[in-house]
């Protein structure tokens, strides 16, 4: 699907495009907005705009020069839209192409974020004079979202970190999963904070863009490193619950490991000595006798209790 925002006076109209016909007057064009394209649709728009699209290949390359390219009469931007969803979140390249005052996005997923700069563009129009308005108001969007999954994220963490500090070990393989999963998301989060802040450091050099917007990148720059510098924070706070909940868990084992040292010392001179009166020899004294048995017993009774009380008093148990 094809959508191109037209400027009428004070006003944006949406027209979709017919592949069968050229476009004449593309003075008016401000956006064209492309979702999931066909072949056909991405050959209308490089025909009639003389543009070099970025192939699949293209879009998914993160070397600088593959996410950003200046020529003289156009700019190309790859850059990641952070995708969050039930129970996974992946980062979705979506492509910026400028020329001649007129912006191009390519996004193969329908995004939140366009549909919030769509409702903004057709209410407030006059903010939006060429492109690179449109860019940045779009980025500011994305921007504010992912500090809204990163602020997310962090409460959860809090969450997490409440339950580790109660020394709830019964929810172990639970506890686990989350703080793997949360390091996944923050660490999904900064590979997209980090690439908007090559790109957008990037178009900064540029020579091509209008001051007011150059003022907003700068800003949007600022939000970004702060961005990045709390996902810091987060691992931070993630090693820390990783360690102290490891910390806890050995304590436990070490309990268990001591309840069983224990045992095996209780229980050991019952056992020497039921084995010595298990011998099968005609000259054991005790054998023959009448309290024989009673006095045993009595015997391994003594020598278990004893070493009970001996580890009640050092503090052991």
């Amino acid at each position: 699907m094809v959508r191109v925002f037209l400027k009428d006076g004070t006003k944006i109209k949406i027209k979709s495009i017919n592949t069968q016909e050229r476009c004449e007057d593309k003075s008016s064009v401000l956006w064209i907005d492309m979702l999931s394209p066909t072949e056909e649709e991405i050959r209308w728009i490089m025909e009639n705009f003389n543009v070099e699209v970025p192939t699949a290949q293209e879009r998914e390359e993160i070397e600088i020069s593959s996410r950003y390219w200046e020529e003289e009469d156009s700019i190309t931007i790859n850059v990641y839209f952070l995708i969050r969803e039930t129970d996974t979140a992946f980062n979705e390249t979506v492509t910026f192409i400028f020329k001649d005052n007129i912006i191009i996005t390519i996004a193969y997923r329908e995004l939140k974020t366009f549909k919030e700069f769509v409702r903004r563009l057709m209410s407030n129009p006059k903010f939006y004079e060429n492109g690179f308005y449109v860019f940045a108001g779009i980025m500011e969007i994305r921007i504010a979202t992912d500090a809204d999954i990163l602020e997310y994220t962090a409460k959860e963490i809090s969450k997490l970190g409440k339950i580790v500090s109660a020394g709830d070990i019964d929810v172990t393989e639970s506890i686990i999963e989350s703080i793997s999963s949360y390091e996944d998301l923050n660490m999904t989060i900064r590979e997209s904070l980090t690439d908007k802040q090559r790109i957008l450091s990037s178009l900064l050099k540029s020579n091509k863009l209008p001051s007011e917007v150059r003022e907003e990148l700068r800003i949007m720059i600022k939000d970004v490193n702060s961005l990045i510098d709390y996902t810091r924070f987060n691992f931070e706070r993630l090693n820390y619950l990783q360690n102290t909940f490891l910390g806890l868990l050995n304590i436990e084992q070490n309990k268990i490991i001591k309840i069983f040292a224990v045992l095996s010392v209780v229980f050991m001179p019952p056992t020497l000595i039921a084995s010595i009166y298990g011998m099968n020899f005609e000259n054991i004294p005790e054998l023959h006798w009448h309290y024989g048995y009673y006095m045993s017993l009595v015997l391994m009774f003594i020598v278990s209790v004893v070493p009970l009380y001996i580890f009640r008093k050092k503090g052991w148990l």
